[in-house]
């Protein structure tokens, strides 16, 4: 089986393994106390902070560990939020964070405080400047990812944060995706990791908050972790997720060297062996070991089954999926399509010829899905005013789509269609379906049921 889905999870790696086995017999105790186990412990606890403060650039006693990476973002806005209240409650996040951050600024919203969301452009790049417009006032945070987890893009957290700088406002860096493989430059002021993205145990988190940031930890407190994550410290996780972290780092530069070889002949072989792909996420700017394409016509559960069958865990951002009836809301900002979505994120042990099997085995297992989705019941195509009219009410994506494409060819030249969908998906996909295959997108209008998007034949 090859694991490609390292984004949501990293295999542990074989350091971490080790130190968590080795810290298991000296980091049992608490090391708040001071007989002789407990001083161990925190021997152990204050090494594990140090190496964690010199891989991300900060002072040791700007760290605190916490349960996870949600956990860090949670208490890291929240924080940040309450040691500014007199400034205001505003917020400002990027379209394409993670949901820890979006649900953080939901809660906010609930609780009368103001959002603003920052778009980005269809590689899912967010524009400095637009940051700048953001600004108010009564602004008292912003956050930004360094790296997008569903495709791979990088973000100008430096330019970003000079901007926040010079208005005096706190910027949140999630850096779940992008610490194992190098700091994150720039004057942040708040930093949130994960330690299962880059290869150490689950329920181990980073927050850093700078000196000089104004932070009122939310909450019951109590003394550990400067009062930003109450409980009793993992002392082994927290162990080997520093020792993954500095293993890792050193790893770094060979690795992405060779994963970008190998996520370069992914994005080049799609195209080339399957029709009607679009690639996703920045070429340029991205994560060494991501890549993310769309296929029309398909449904991302089925792919991803099949693929699965075929000895390959991949994930999906697609509306078509078990977990979700909306499209991901990060290729929902970016405008790209949905359907039939794979992310392939490669772990650092991935093997070349895993690859080339993928390659190999991805053209079949397209095929068998839209051979499937290819005969569905047809929907009523009928002709009203010199329209032709297609009725895809309660048939999700990307069924509306394929009955798009069968009947653009039966209309002239600058003639319409007009898709009747109720799945929001369609919203995202017919524009994307428009911008792959040369057509004109015309808009959304509202429809007795549903929503009739239309469609002008250009070629």
């Amino acid at each position: 089986m090859a694991y490609f889905d390292a984004a949501s999870a990293a295999p542990l790696h074989p350091i971490a393994r080790q130190a968590l086995q080795a810290s298991l017999d000296e980091g049992w105790a608490d090391p708040a106390r001071l007989y002789r186990e407990g001083r161990r412990a925190r021997v152990l606890l204050d090494a594990a902070r140090e190496a964690a403060a010199e891989a991300v650039g900060c002072r040791p006693d700007e760290l605190a560990f916490t349960s996870s990476g949600t956990r860090a973002v949670h208490t890291g806005i929240a924080g940040a939020l309450a040691g500014r209240r007199r400034v205001g409650r505003h917020l400002i996040v990027s379209a394409v964070e993670h949901s820890s951050v979006l649900h953080s600024a939901e809660l906010l919203e609930a609780a009368g405080g103001t959002v603003t969301q920052v778009a980005v452009d269809r590689t899912g790049l967010v524009d400095p400047a637009a940051y700048g417009e953001a600004l108010r006032g009564d602004t008292a945070l912003a956050c930004l990812q360094s790296a997008n987890h569903e495709v791979g893009t990088e973000q100008p957290v430096g330019a970003v944060a000079e901007v926040c700088r010079e208005a005096g406002v706190p910027l949140l860096v999630d850096a779940a995706q992008s610490l194992g493989w190098g700091p994150v430059e720039g004057g942040w002021s708040l930093l949130t990791a994960s330690a299962h993205k880059w290869g150490g145990p689950s329920g181990v988190g980073l927050l850093v908050v700078r000196k000089g940031v104004r932070f009122a930890a939310q909450g019951p407190v109590d003394e550990r972790e400067s009062g930003r994550a109450p409980g009793f410290e993992n002392i082994p996780a927290i162990v080997a997720a520093a020792a993954s972290l500095r293993a890792v780092r050193a790893e770094a530069a060979e690795a992405a060297v060779r994963l970008r070889e190998l996520t370069d002949r992914i994005r080049a072989g799609v195209p080339r062996l399957v029709p009607d792909v679009e690639v996703v996420g920045d070429p340029v700017r991205r994560l060494p070991g991501v890549v993310t394409f769309s296929c029309l016509y398909v449904d991302g559960e089925a792919l991803l089954h099949e693929l699965d069958r075929e000895g390959f865990s991949v994930s999906s951002g697609s509306s078509c999926t078990s977990s979700t009836l909306t499209p991901s809301h990060v290729l929902r900002a970016m405008g790209v399509l949905s359907e039939g979505n794979v992310r392939v994120s490669l772990p650092l042990g991935a093997a070349e010829e895993d690859v080339e099997r993928f390659l190999a085995v991805l053209p079949g297992a397209v095929s068998a899905v839209r051979e499937k989705l290819g005969a569905p019941v047809a929907s009523e195509v009928v002709r009203e005013e010199n329209v032709l009219v297609v009725d895809s009410l309660g048939k999700r994506c990307p069924i509306p789509v394929i009955e798009l494409a069968k009947v653009i060819g039966d209309v002239p030249v600058g003639g319409l269609v007009r898709v009747l969908s109720d799945d929001e998906a369609a919203r995202l996909d017919i524009p994307a379906w428009c911008e792959m295959r040369g057509q004109e997108y015309v808009g959304a209008e509202t429809a007795e049921k549903g929503t009739a998007y239309v469609v002008r034949r250009v070629s």
